[in-house]
């Protein structure tokens, strides 16, 4: 239950304070079940805008005269189902924490990708305030892939509408706290009234993998993590998440809070070296790599590991105790994504694997 204090209460006994931090990819993979995994390696064969992790973009084509099918052996179809089944206990772990951490509320930062934004308004950074915020419905999106069905959607709550309740007195703490220290940041009550927007996957997908067992409220954070030409640096990303815990601190509501990056990592190729090198990053604080990665790393789907790292700055006060990472390869070229699964905790015992 969020309660309110005073706001000159000197003794802080009225704060809001983060309880668990969570990073968490959010694939189609996620979704779908590993028998339908092949259908991604066709998607990305069509793709003719691969992102690599010096900025270009190259078609399929382009990238197996580049890698001549060096991934030949990891992109086999049996293997799908394996890795699908180790990528569902990782989420139910990040399940349970979520729901033994007791939260009242769960933050979650996440980029929107022509959901509720577009290019007429395509804020650097917004925390949505309003009472209650409502999911986009799939039917809404043209040229979906014919996999992309109905049941598909409800694993991200966007087959319909669905509206969720919103923690809106501390989002808005948190907007006039990030403006008080410096952070210039949007801020939302409401969403169009059209059904051609809404919320979109970055955040569906939490409330329907991680919040199966806890009912409370969230609070959107979005970060345009996609569209240049203003995404927000790799420093700034992690300054803001320091200012936000900040925000959080000085709140005279007192809340337990679960924060959460929803996003990445590396796609639509699979860099596993990059992403061991992040997640190591992560673990054992070495924010100067965090804050180094550079732009054009961060492009396409490789770019929501912004989002953990904002997730980054405001835990790092906290430990690292589980990380789970599994490089999936679907297709000789390496086209695929490094999925990752990480929880953190105060004065946690660590452990974490970096299998897959």
């Amino acid at each position: 239950m969020l309660v309110k204090g005073s706001a000159c209460n000197t003794d802080q006994q009225f704060m809001a304070k983060v309880v668990l931090g969570i990073g968490t990819s959010h694939s189609p993979l996620l979704v779908l079940s590993g028998q339908e995994w092949e259908c991604r390696s066709d998607d990305d064969r069509r793709n003719p805008s691969l992102n690599t992790l010096d900025g270009r973009r190259v078609s399929y084509d382009q990238l197996a005269a580049e890698r001549n099918d060096a991934y030949l052996d990891r992109c086999k179809p049996e293997l799908f189902s394996v890795l699908a089944v180790e990528a569902g206990y990782a989420i139910d772990r990040l399940s349970r924490a979520l729901e033994q951490a007791r939260p009242d509320v769960v933050i979650v930062i996440g980029d929107d990708q022509g959901e509720l934004f577009g290019p007429e308004n395509q804020p650097a950074l917004c925390v949505y305030h309003g009472n209650e915020m409502t999911m986009k419905p799939f039917d809404q999106f043209v040229d979906l892939p014919s996999w992309a069905d109905k049941n598909f959607w409800s694993g991200y709550r966007m087959d319909h509408s669905h509206t969720y309740p919103v923690a809106s007195d501390l989002a808005l703490d948190i907007v006039n706290g990030l403006i008080t220290r410096g952070v210039d940041v949007t801020s939302a009550a409401s969403i169009p009234i059209s059904k051609s927007r809404g919320f979109g996957h970055a955040f569906g997908f939490i409330i329907d993998k991680l919040m199966t067992n806890i009912e409370v409220p969230i609070i959107p954070v979005l970060l345009n993590t996609y569209f240049p030409p203003n995404t927000p640096t790799a420093a700034r990303c992690y300054e803001i998440g320091e200012k936000l815990r900040r925000a959080l601190e000085a709140s005279p509501i007192n809340a337990r809070v679960a924060v959460v990056a929803s996003g990445g990592l590396s796609h639509f190729l699979c860099e596993e070296h990059w992403d061991r090198e992040i997640l190591d990053a992560l673990k054992n604080k070495k924010v100067d790599i965090l804050k180094q990665i550079p732009q054009e790393a961060l492009q396409s789907g490789s770019s929501e590991v912004r989002n953990w790292i904002v997730v980054a700055g405001i835990v790092e006060d906290m430990q690292m105790d589980y990380a789970h990472y599994i490089p999936v390869y679907r297709t000789p070229a390496g086209t695929g994504i490094g999925l990752g699964f990480a929880t953190w905790k105060k004065n946690a015992l660590s452990s974490v694997d970096g299998s897959g």
